[in-house]
């Protein structure tokens, strides 16, 4: 039986969405995920292709493999379909029939990432996510969001470029386009430029310092259910990515480990509630970065650390998709999103508080919630790594998640001041059951990770729940517990702006439009008079040559005699330009022609002269 590539499946509901009548629209956009999901599940029973084996096609005398099965491209086929039917259903309020179409389209082509077995699919999967999933930014029809979604854009752009060039020098030299590991080591000779790039490439869409600031950017500034999608997919994919090509690469331990705290630390200066959990983002995917760092598969330990990071992500896509649907209610119900405008809320959506506070637990890492049963087993490879130094900096990580996510935020949203410092309304009932679902997919897992555990790509001989693991996660979170309450009055939100990396690329912008609206303008304008003066010219000359080389001599006068009296000191203005005039031989008018045009019209011609006279000789 042949097999239908999910990814395909959303690509033609994408297609279908627009045309069909607006009754069908709720049930097609739901109908579309289960499609998939059941896609999915008969692939996994072998009913399509069975693992192991690749659906191929033939395209310029190239092998394209878009569907390769293997147990880590299904475990991340099955959360990328159920977040999107979660996500879904917290959008079915959106009337904009684009941000659907937008929606589809990108999860569509994450899943042909996902499923890519060759780097020519992964390549055009790849353009097509970033191309995609800007639009969910740019529908939020603000001046923000449209710059916000440029420099998105031009960012993911140049890693396109960085993976492009890569794959190119990589065929090149292998002749391969398999998407496999590539040779890959810190200090290696320059063979090794096109892994390089394509490293570079994965590490924009994961999001690693300093080439992560166009998370932090972007993602406030979308749309409230496209900020949603935005969490899940752009990150991930390329941490499957990192998984496929560079596991076991040891740059990538202390890369992910400097994302676990940077993302925590910026999370401390921020005032938009979005923005602070974007950059948790980039902390929560340090942790799966780490991981496959440590992912050595010939390895025990490298396994388990493979384990983590897929885990990890998995969890990840839910417990942040359910802290983005809360910020979102917060902002579509109040309009406001900065810690110093909310407070007090929870007298209009103490639901809302706490569906998103299981959000804030499991991302914490408390024990019956997901976070706990993925992120502990990345801590657990560093520390059966002999890694003590990332092992602190996971740990401490791990302290500031909960200060700021799960302490923090929903202090200064929902409680802080005694009275609501805003009116606000309940957000619509799909919301809310998106929230459900999401926060019982959460708890789920934590309470029975063998759902989770029996997906992963390798054997897990990793038990969470320990008396040590829950020992010590419980006296993290206590303490910390204790540190806020004793220190929440110096907690609150500060409006302030954070400047991070993106000032760099933000400045060089602004120079680079500068250079094209001024200087650059101004060269092409003069080079358009030139043109235009060699044309009056030749039209001039055509008609009225005698007359016209009278005019340049008169003209050549004028100037030899204002340089003469400028060395004189004298300061009279003379035009460096015969202005039309009449001719009183024949009545009519001179085009306007100056000595320059008629210097350049005699190099011009010369150089005709010369390559006609050049291509005679040969």
């Amino acid at each position: 039986m042949n097999w239908i590539h999910p990814g395909f499946i959303y690509i033609a509901g994408a297609i279908l969405l627009p045309v069909l009548p607006e009754k069908l629209r709720k049930p097609w956009i739901l109908l579309i995920p289960f499609l998939a999901l059941g896609d999915l599940v008969l692939m996994g029973q072998g009913v399509f292709l069975s693992q192991g084996q690749t659906w191929t096609l033939r395209f310029l005398d190239q092998v394209l493999v878009l569907g390769r099965i293997d147990r880590l491209s299904l475990v991340f086929g099955y959360i990328f379909v159920i977040a999107s039917l979660l996500m879904g259903i917290y959008a079915l309020h959106v009337k904009e029939r684009g941000q659907h179409v937008a929606a589809m389209i990108y999860v569509g082509s994450t899943l042909g990432v996902v499923f890519a077995g060759d780097l020519l699919s992964l390549f055009f999967f790849w353009e097509a996510m970033a191309w995609s999933s800007v639009f969910l930014i740019w529908y939020r029809k603000t001046k923000q969001a449209y710059a916000a979604g440029l420099r998105y854009l031009l960012v993911h752009f140049f890693g396109g470029l960085c993976l492009l060039a890569g794959i190119l020098l990589y065929v090149h030299e292998t002749g391969s386009t398999a998407f496999e590991a590539f040779p890959f080591s810190v200090g290696g000779d320059g063979g090794q430029i096109a892994s390089v790039l394509i490293l570079i490439a994965f590490l924009i869409n994961a999001a690693v310092p300093p080439l992560h600031a166009w998370l932090s950017d972007a993602y406030p500034e979308a749309t409230i259910t496209g900020a949603v999608f935005l969490t899940a997919f752009t990150t991930k994919s390329a941490v499957y990515a990192l998984i496929r090509g560079f596991p076991g690469t040891d740059v990538l331990i202390w890369l992910g480990a400097i994302m676990a705290v940077y993302g925590v630390v910026f999370a401390v200066l921020e005032n938009d509630i979005r923005r602070l959990l974007a950059y948790h983002i980039i902390s929560q995917v340090g942790y799966m970065v780490c991981g496959v760092g440590m992912g050595d598969p010939g390895t025990e330990i490298g396994a388990m650390a493979i384990n983590g990071a897929v885990a990890h992500a998995f969890c990840h896509i839910l417990y942040k998709a359910l802290l983005f649907m809360g910020a979102g209610a917060v902002l579509l119900t109040t309009g406001k999103s900065k810690l110093t405008e909310l407070g007090g809320l929870y007298r209009y959506m103490p639901l809302t508080f706490h569906l998103y506070m299981v959000g804030a637990y499991s991302i914490s890492g408390f024990p019956l919630f997901n976070g706990f049963v993925s992120k502990t087993m990345v801590v657990e490879a560093s520390a059966a790594s002999h890694l003590p130094i990332i092992w602190l900096m996971l740990e401490g990580a791990s302290i500031g998640t909960f200060l700021h996510t799960g302490l923090k935020l929903p202090w200064g949203t929902w409680f802080v001041r005694k009275e609501p410092a805003c009116p606000a309304t309940k957000p619509p009932r799909n919301m809310l059951v998106a929230m459900g679902l999401t926060a019982l997919a959460c708890i789920t897992i934590g309470v029975y990770p063998k759902l989770l555990y029996d997906l992963l790509p390798y054997p897990v001989r990793f038990e969470p729940y320990t008396p040590s693991h829950v020992v010590d996660m419980c006296q993290l979170l206590l303490f910390t517990f204790v540190g806020f309450w004793l220190l929440k009055s110096r907690l609150h939100g500060e409006p302030t702006i954070t400047v991070d990396f993106d000032w760099f690329y933000r400045v060089a912008g602004n120079r680079v439009v500068w250079f094209c609206q001024q200087p650059l303008m101004t060269f092409a304008g003069n080079v358009d008079r030139c043109v235009m003066n060699v044309v009056g010219f030749l039209v001039s000359f055509s008609t009225h040559p005698t007359e016209t080389l009278s005019a340049q001599k008169r003209e050549l006068k004028l100037i030899v005699n204002r340089f003469l009296k400028l060395t004189e000191g004298v300061e009279h203005h003379v035009p460096l330009t015969i202005r039309e005039q009449e001719n009183p031989g024949t009545g009519r008018e001179l085009p306007r022609v100056t000595l320059g045009a008629s210097i350049l019209m005699i190099l011009l011609l010369f150089s005709i002269y010369l390559a006609f006279y050049l291509a005679i000789s040969d």
